[in-house]
């Protein structure tokens, strides 16, 4: 796979910026291959992701973010660049569902996922067999009912031992309190089984046949300190009606979960979201 750089901008909007940043990479002698420019109408916010071949920049990416650190500045601009020859670290929670762990793992071990899973963390002993058989460590980390801090104490120990930059709850059915997602922001990833804001919580296909729904569906989005309510990365539906059951629904959702975290989880490490307030842009 051709090494590339991301370059991924977000500043208030005005003129000259596209101008001005293409110019200094082709100032450089930089080969852009891949360009996304937004503005958002309500906040006049806008929005840039620029891949350039790294092998098109005569130097290494301290000196580009030395250079680049002036113009950014004029702008007003988060940005950041990132080398696709470093891959970025996931660490996976689970439980006992295996449908949404499994598929990201087989999308890992056929290069479809570019990124180190250096470890999977699970409340359950039952998916270990499975993790260890792609050479990957195993931590059962029991949850006491009475006393959650001890669990999520080791949970954050493992993230750091395993130097994470990925967090992806693949049915992790445990809820992280606020100082872990507080540590990790717009790093932690979940897939909720239920079409957000519809259906919070838990049984949402229980609440979704109640309510006699013509679509369900699934959705990835980053962790925040409030329930189920971070900045959406990702979402798809399947059509059901009057004839499918709990189960069907249970059985149709599981396909969406696994499409959906996927999706979300790339978009995440090909540096595609942009979080702006509780709402992303999606450069996918």
């Amino acid at each position: 796979m051709e090494r590339t750089y991301r370059l991924v901008i977000s500043c208030p909007d005005q003129a000259g910026i596209v101008a001005a940043v293409s110019d200094f990479i082709a100032r450089l002698g930089g080969w852009i291959t891949e360009a996304h420019h937004y503005t958002d109408p309500g906040s006049q916010w806008f929005f840039m992701r620029y891949v350039v071949r790294a092998d098109s920049i005569p130097f290494e990416l301290a000196e580009f973010r030395a250079r680049f650190a002036l113009t950014a500045q004029s702008f007003g601009m988060h940005w950041f660049i990132n080398d696709s020859g470093i891959k970025p670290r996931v660490v996976l929670l689970a439980s006992k569902q295996a449908h949404c762990l499994s598929d990201l793992l087989y999308r890992w071990r056929s290069h479809e996922l570019d990124c180190e899973i250096p470890a999977v963390l699970s409340n359950h002993d039952d998916l270990r067999g499975y993790v260890e058989w792609h050479g990957i460590a195993y931590h059962h980390l029991a949850v006491d009912p009475g006393n959650k801090d001890q669990h999520f104490a080791a949970v954050r120990e493992r993230i750091s031992d395993a130097r994470a930059d990925v967090i992806v709850l693949a049915r992790y059915m445990q809820i992280l309190p606020p100082e872990l997602c507080a540590e990790y922001p717009a790093r932690i990833i979940n897939i909720h089984h239920s079409f957000l804001p519809s259906f919070v919580g838990a049984r949402p296909y229980h609440q979704a046949s109640e309510r006699g729904v013509k679509l369900i569906g699934a959705t990835c989005h980053y962790v925040t300190r409030e329930l189920d309510a971070g900045p959406i990365i990702e979402q798809d539906v399947v059509r059901v009606n009057h004839h499918n059951t709990v189960e069907d629904m249970v059985r149709l959702g599981r396909d969406v979960e696994k499409m959906v975290l996927a999706r979300g989880l790339r978009y995440h490490l090909e540096d595609r979201v942009l979080v702006h307030g509780n709402k992303t842009i999606v450069f996918a």
